[in-house]
């Protein structure tokens, strides 16, 4: 990449879809135009090839590897994002069941999830944050989860209110634990024989938008009913290896190459939740020695080391600090409607000179319109 090119890059603190790490990006430019071997762009050629195949299935492995994911669990790679995860975790676990499922309900996209599971079958908030707006979550150990419930869902970082859990919660043996993981999907070490199905769309920690991860445990696969729409069965996928129709070819081409970055690069995903511990620190530190000027929306023991929301004293400062932090090339700041205020992304591939960046600023603006 030209240096001219790398000079206009801003960062970029958006929630998705989010930044990449520039050395990726270089890679891919490179490959771009002819990827080695085939002849033609990696856009160009069959999701049939050999070349392909073996792209899906190095991502596949390096993921796997990353995640530690045991031999009883299929990683699938779909489309349609969490949005359609919202419909095809009950379509094969909930419909026709009989049973019900619990749902955590923290924030605006698990409130998104139980309202698509409802259209299936019976499904229940067993802690619902909307009195507080959701600005906290339940301890994992005190939760009242039905033995007999279908499966658990949660949320385990709402990117709007920047609410984050920090381990998985507390469920019986019997009833599957399913996690809508997009906006924390490897930013740390996860034990996934913990998990019935853990999702995540990949534009916020591995790779553009198109594709979504889907590790799943083996048994399970068994509970959608044929008489589902193909598309929304888990096992058609499985049985097919991720083909049961064209795959998002280039982006599980990035995802691959994001895998290989976070196991090669930055070292694993023990590192990186260093890393991500460090850069969030950073931030919460700014707010908290502000004496109030910058308020924070999650609870202190709830924060988000991937989103970081905050508000200033007025709009009008908001609008400011929008506006200034953008001369400083801050960009994409600005919260999400239903909060308002201050929304910093800080994905694994935001360089740690970009939130030192923020945090300065932040500083800085603090103390001048204080």
């Amino acid at each position: 990449m030209n240096a001219n090119a790398v000079e206009q890059r801003v960062f970029n603190f958006s929630a998705g879809p989010a930044v990449i790490p520039l050395s990726v990006l270089e890679e891919v430019r490179d490959e771009l135009l002819c990827y080695p071997g085939a002849g033609a762009s990696v856009m160009e050629i069959s999701h049939r090839s050999k070349i392909f195949t073996a792209i899906a299935a190095d991502a596949e492995s390096t993921l796997r590897e990353l995640l530690g994911v045991p031999d009883d669990y299929s990683v699938l790679f779909v489309q349609g994002g969490s949005a359609l995860q919202f419909s095809m975790v009950p379509a094969n676990l909930l419909r026709g069941g009989g049973a019900v499922a619990n749902y955590l309900v923290t924030g605006a996209w698990s409130k998104k999830a139980i309202a698509e599971a409802k259209k299936e079958g019976e499904a229940v908030a067993i802690f619902d944050g909307k009195e507080r707006n959701y600005c906290d979550l339940p301890s994992v150990n005190s939760l009242q989860v039905s033995a007999d419930a279908a499966y658990l869902y949660y949320c385990s970082n709402e990117t709007i209110q920047g609410v984050q859990f920090e381990s998985e919660p507390v469920c019986p043996s019997t009833v599957p634990l399913v996690c809508d993981a997009s906006s924390d999907f490897l930013s740390r070490p996860l034990e996934i024989s913990k998990y019935g199905i853990l999702y995540a769309c990949a534009q916020k920690n591995a790779g553009p938008a198109g594709v979504t991860v889907v590790i799943i445990r083996k048994d399970l696969l068994a509970r959608g009913e044929a008489s589902l729409p193909g598309y929304l069965n888990y096992r058609n996928h499985d049985e097919a290896e991720s083909m049961w129709n064209t795959p998002p070819t280039f982006a599980v081409y990035m995802l691959g190459k994001i895998a290989k970055w976070l196991q090669n690069d930055v070292g694993g995903l023990r590192a990186v939740e260093v890393m991500n511990e460090k850069k969030s620190s950073l931030l919460y530190q700014a707010i908290d020695e502000s004496n109030g000027f910058y308020r924070g929306h999650a609870a202190v023991d709830c924060r988000s080391k991937m989103n970081v929301t905050f508000n200033l004293p007025s709009e009008e400062l908001q609008s400011k600090f929008i506006a200034d932090a953008a001369k400083h090339r801050l960009d994409s700041l600005k919260g999400h409607r239903s909060v308002g205020g201050i929304r910093a992304s800080i994905y694994n591939a935001m360089p740690i000179d970009g939130v030192e960046a923020l945090a300065t600023f932040m500083k800085e603006f603090a103390s001048a319109n204080g």
